[in-house]
Order: structure tokens, then C-alpha cells, then sequence
């Protein structure tokens, strides 16, 4: 009797088990089902990016004849304007950053800067359409009615919409690429393309497409047709991209980096008189609460400006409530605090203009590194009021107003020449000094773990997580 009672329940925990089993495979088929991402995704997304650059190539690249010849805007003021322009364009990037990373996200980012870009755009479409937004015709450049203030307004707004709609694409565009596909190391060396490859061809493809044909159009045709057409271009690029919504991975705003930046410079202020411990390890570690930002990878301790450690520094006050959530403001994890290492280390080549972006900061990495150009552009226009100025004074005006041909443009180009001949120069010592970030990779098993947490965020707030062995203490519990 007995025997059989305990094989009746050997049998009925087995059947249990078997449940169990099934309703786990079924659950990772459905999540297989359901997965998004993917290469499925990147011709919506190519799609959007040439259709984007080919507009605002149309748009950006013979701009200087329509305020020269259009708006009969002396040579000077209309490079000066164009270039803050671009100074405009390239440090909004870092508002957008701010704002995909903190609480929109990458794809309605991108989204509303494609449709205040297409504002833009349609707004300078109709100033060359309609006569009584431009002044009248003047074919001899002589003696010319120069635009209005009230027609100067519409191209600045024009200029300011399309300035404020790139700051929604410019840093969201590749990190919103990455997110679509696996970017460790062993997935980018098992495939034999790689995105960026194709996504930087197909925009050198826009962009001569752009530089020839659209040019063309407005040179030989008309301004209202060279405008119209990247204006219709804007248009399929957010509806493509839209389209394709349903198949995006978007990950999900986790707070801006620089908030974090500022947190452990905070931390590291209020410990400044605390003593680093001998052993690295002993620093505040939480992969946990480190998950949403490490995608690819922990970020392991460096030797390098080790004043900024001791925001991981763990106090004996900090240790006697381990139940609760970490202050943030007061204590850092190693990763966070090699996050803002991997900056300062950059801050050299990025004053170089060259990029590389650093592990979860992808969105306001990119933005710093326009801001850079950004820069460039008004110390371009600084330059060029200042040789206008001083070498128009006696006679021999380098950067004539109305007729390049009556000046020096050559010797002007000789000192732009010499300018980046220092800045290679400088590039190359940066290059020579430069290390690549220690990061410590994600497992495939590990990275199926991090589904899961996620997928319980709402029963274990990741905040009220403290060093991350309660996590393993769950793994152990499922292994046994």
C-alpha cells in the first residue's frame, strides 16, 4: 500500500515536472515568436536614412546659391549665416540625445525629428514658390534689393526647423541600427557583413545623388522643384520608417547618461577624503542594477584616474542596510564610474573630431562628438568675419562680397589647409595614445537571464537591488 502511494506521487510530481517543462518550452517559443529586431529591420531603417540624406542633401548643399543668388545676400553674411546654421545642427543632437536617452527613446526621437525636419523643409519650398517671399529678380548681381527681414524671418525659421528636427536623427540613427542586432563581439565576427559598412555606403549614395541630380534640378530648372523633391524624399523617409514600426526593437530609456556622469562625480566629491581599498574587487559592483545600461558588456575596473573610485567606495553606514536601495548621488558602480573614465579618456579625440562611442552611452555619445563640429562651425564663422575684415582693409580683400573672382580665395584655403594639417597632427597623438575600453562580455545565457529580469521589473524594481547576490542566490535556487 505504501509502495503505492509513493509511486502515485512519484508520478504525480514527474507529470508536474513534465508541465513545467512544457509550459517553459512553450514560453520560449512564444518570446521566439514574438522577438523583434533583427535583420528584418535595417532596410526600413537604410530606407529612412536614404531617403533623410538624400533631402537633406538636397536641401544643405547648393543652399549658398539660393541666399546669394535668390535672396541677394552679400557672399560674407550668407557663408556666416549657412555656417551657424550648421553650428546649430550640430549641437541640437545633444538635446535630442538628452531626450531619447531620458525618456522618449530612440524611435519617437527620431520620429518627431523626421517630421519637424519635413516642417522645414516644406517652409522654404514655399518661400521659393511664392514671388513676395523673395525680393525681385536681380541677373546682373549688381546693385541687387536685398531680402527683407520679414522674408529673412521664413528662411530662419526654415533653417531653425530642419536644425532641431537633425538633433532628433543625427544621434539616434546608428544606435537605433545597433539595437536591432546582437553587437557583441562574437555575433560581429561570426557574420560576414557588417551594418555600418552598408549604412555609410548607402549615405555616400544619397548624398552624390544629392550633390548631382538635385543641383541640377535647381541650377537649370527651378529652386521650387530643387526644394520640392527633397521635400517629398522627407516625407517617405518618416513613412517608411513608421511602417516599420511593428518589427523594432526599442529599448526602453533608462535615464540620461549625464545624469549619471554627474552622479559620480557627486559621489566621488562626498568620499574625496575616504581611503581606495588595496583590491579593486572590494568597489561597489551591481550587475543588476547595471543591466539595462551594459547590454554588451560590464566595464571592468581601470588604473586610470583612480580619485573617481572612490564614488564605489562601500562606508560602513552604506553596509548595515543592504535591503535598501542604493543613493545613487552617494554611491557608484564600477561600470558607472568607467563610463565617465571612457569621456574624460575621449575628450582629446573628440576635440580632433573623431568619434568612438563608448558601451551604453551610444545616443549621447554621438551627440558629443557633433558638438565638435558644432563648434568647428562658429570658430569657421569667426575665421572667415575675420579675414574679411582685416584683409579687406588694405584693398586685397581675401573673401570679397559679391565676386570671388576679384579675390584671394586661394590664400584663404591655404590657411584652412594649414589648420588641418595641425589638427592631423594632433589626431595622430591621440591615435598613439589610445587604449580600448576592458569590457567584460555578456553570455547568450546570461543575456536570456537579463530577458527575464526585465520581464519582472515590475515585481523587482531594479533600484532595490543591492549587490547583486540576491540574483544569485534566485540562480542558485533554480539550479538546485
Amino acid at each position: 500500500m505504501e509502495l503505492e502511494k509513493s509511486s502515485t506521487a512519484t508520478g504525480e510530481i514527474l507529470q508536474k515536472h513534465g508541465e513545467q517543462d512544457e509550459t517553459i518550452s512553450s514560453s520560449k517559443k512564444k518570446k521566439k515568436q514574438h522577438r523583434r529586431g533583427g535583420v528584418r529591420t535595417l532596410p526600413f531603417i537604410l530606407a529612412n536614412e536614404v531617403c533623410d540624406r538624400f533631402a537633406s542633401g538636397g536641401f544643405h548643399v547648393n543652399l549658398i546659391s539660393y541666399l546669394t543668388l535668390e535672396l541677394n545676400l552679400p557672399m560674407v553674411s550668407a557663408s556666416n549665416t549657412l555656417s551657424n546654421f550648421a553650428g546649430t545642427s550640430s549641437f541640437t543632437p545633444l538635446i535630442g540625445a538628452i531626450i531619447a536617452d531620458s525618456f522618449a527613446g530612440r524611435f519617437w526621437t527620431i520620429t518627431a525629428g523626421c517630421l519637424i525636419s519635413e516642417l522645414g523643409l516644406v517652409s522654404i519650398t514655399v518661400s521659393a514658390i511664392l514671388p513676395r517671399l523673395r525680393p525681385p529678380p536681380c541677373p546682373t548681381q549688381k546693385n541687387c534689393i536685398q531680402a527683407s527681414s520679414s522674408q529673412l524671418w521664413v528662411l530662419y525659421a526654415s533653417l531653425l526647423l530642419t536644425s532641431m528636427g537633425s538633433g532628433g536623427i543625427r544621434p539616434c540613427v546608428v544606435p537605433f541600427s545597433a539595437d536591432q542586432i546582437d553587437m557583441s563581439k562574437n555575433a560581429i565576427a561570426a557574420r560576414k557583413w557588417n551594418i555600418f559598412n552598408w549604412y555609410f555606403f548607402a549615405m555616400g549614395i544619397a548624398s552624390l545623388i544629392a550633390s548631382t541630380v538635385v543641383v541640377y534640378i535647381q541650377d537649370r530648372l527651378s529652386w521650387s522643384w530643387g526644394f520640392g523633391i527633397p521635400t517629398v524624399a522627407m516625407f517617405i523617409s518618416v513613412l517608411v520608417f513608421v511602417i516599420g514600426s511593428p518589427f523594432y526593437n526599442k529599448v526602453k530609456p533608462e535615464g540620461s547618461p549625464l545624469v549619471r556622469l554627474a552622479q559620480v562625480i557627486v559621489a566621488a566629491f562626498k568620499k574625496r577624503k575616504e581611503v581606495l581599498p588595496h583590491d579593486p574587487n572590494l568597489l561597489y559592483q551591481n550587475k543588476q542594477l547595471d543591466t539595462a545600461i551594459s547590454l554588451q558588456g560590464t566595464l571592468l575596473h581601470s588604473d586610470q584616474y583612480k580619485w573617481l573610485d572612490k564614488a564605489a567606495i562601500v562606508t560602513e553606514e552604506e553596509t548595515r542596510d543592504q535591503s535598501a536601495a542604493p543613493n545613487l548621488w552617494r554611491l557608484a558602480t564600477v561600470h558607472r564610474v568607467e563610463e565617465l573614465k571612457c569621456i574624460i579618456r575621449m575628450l582629446p579625440i573628440w576635440a580632433s573630431g573623431i568619434l568612438f562611442s563608448p558601451e551604453s552611452l551610444r545616443s549621447s555619445a554621438a551627440a558629443l562628438s557633433h558638438i565638435t563640429t558644432a563648434i568647428g562651425s562658429y570658430v569657421g564663422t569667426l575665421l572667415v568675419t575675420l579675414v574679411h575684415k582685416y584683409t579687406g582693409k588694405h584693398g586685397n580683400d581675401w573673401l570679397p562680397d559679391w565676386n570671388l573672382n576679384r579675390g584671394k580665395l586661394d590664400y584663404y584655403y591655404y590657411l584652412v589647409a594649414g589648420i588641418q594639417v595641425i589638427n592631423l597632427v594632433y589626431y595622430f597623438l591621440c591615435a598613439w595614445f589610445y587604449n580600448y575600453k576592458p569590457l567584460e562580455e555578456i553570455s547568450e545565457m546570461n543575456r536570456e537571464l537579463q530577458d527575464v529580469e526585465k520581464a519582472n521589473d515590475d515585481k523587482i524594481p531594479s533600484d532595490k537591488l543591492n549587490d547583486g547576490k540576491e540574483g544569485e542566490d534566485r540562480k542558485l535556487a533554480k539550479d538546485d
